[in-house]
């Protein structure tokens, strides 16, 4: 079967080890992907506001999984807008305030919000991943649809505590890991492929007409549900583990090479033209 829908996660997938990509060989590819009615999504743990800053002159046309899942944009259309009531969002933060080395920002639909007097240097950190991130004094003073709760701990420790967070908060929250630290804390039920299947029935296109990229946990269900799903060379076992294929590194342009591969018949494409 014939791809109908790209979707691509972006950092150590579609990003290379700068951050970047190569906008003109993606912006050819692009156009050939409009003219055979191939939608373009851009799947991603990160916030909206920064996704689609990488996208500023097709941002009209194309789709966003943001937050994990937690909010979708079709064409500049909120298509979902996932929400945490007041009292699960007040039980998430009691247990995170109860353990200790973890930095936290609650994410919703107008922005994302942390703390003040949070370290100085994580903040800068984050603000690569959200374009809109206020400090706040309480997080009671937050007025905002919330959805995911990103969380940074030492490393080390990541899987230790996201089996806590399961046995603690598993019918409000799940947690992912994309890597370094990283924790997502997201609705439950709410992940990449979840979003993904929300454009998909917009446009009626199948599962098996999907064609993933990825790299690491929050990756999985996504990697696992599409008729092609490819793996980064430089992903997380786990991640390698969900996907039928691999494609090269993202330090070597490895989507835009497979997408290469789309438009040009390629096993293992040609074998469902």
């Amino acid at each position: 079967m014939a791809v109908k829908l790209i979707a691509v996660d972006m950092d150590g997938t579609f990003l290379n080890q700068h951050g970047e990509y190569n906008k003109a060989r993606f912006r050819e590819q692009y156009q050939q992907l409009l003219a055979r009615d191939i939608k373009f999504v851009v799947a991603s743990g990160n916030q909206y506001y920064q996704l689609k800053s990488f996208f500023d002159d097709i941002d009209e046309q194309i789709a966003y999984v943001a937050e994990g899942g937690g909010y979708v944009v079709d064409k500049k259309q909120e298509i979902y807008c996932g929400k945490l009531e007041p009292a699960q969002v007040a039980d998430v933060l009691d247990w995170i305030s109860r353990t200790p080395g973890i930095n936290t920002i609650v994410c919703g639909r107008k922005g994302a919000y942390v703390l003040k007097g949070t370290d100085d240097a994580y903040i800068s950190r984050m603000r690569r991943y959200y374009h809109r991130l206020s400090p706040v004094s309480d997080y009671a003073d937050i007025d905002d649809t919330i959805f995911k709760f990103a969380l940074s701990y030492v490393e080390d420790d990541v899987y230790p505590l996201m089996s806590e967070i399961n046995a603690r908060l598993g019918g409000i929250v799940s947690p992912v890991t994309s890597g370094h630290g990283s924790v997502d804390l997201i609705i439950t039920g709410n992940h990449k492929a979840s979003g993904l299947r929300k454009i998909q029935q917009i446009y009626g296109i199948r599962d098996d007409e999907v064609l993933a990229f990825g790299d690491s946990g929050n990756d999985l269900e996504m990697l696992s549900y599409a008729g092609f799903g490819f793996a980064m060379e430089n992903a997380s076992e786990p991640a390698k583990a969900a996907a039928k294929y691999t494609a090269p590194s993202h330090r070597e342009e490895g989507v835009l090479k497979i997408i290469d591969d789309v438009l040009n018949n390629q096993p293992p494409f040609s074998e469902s033209a």
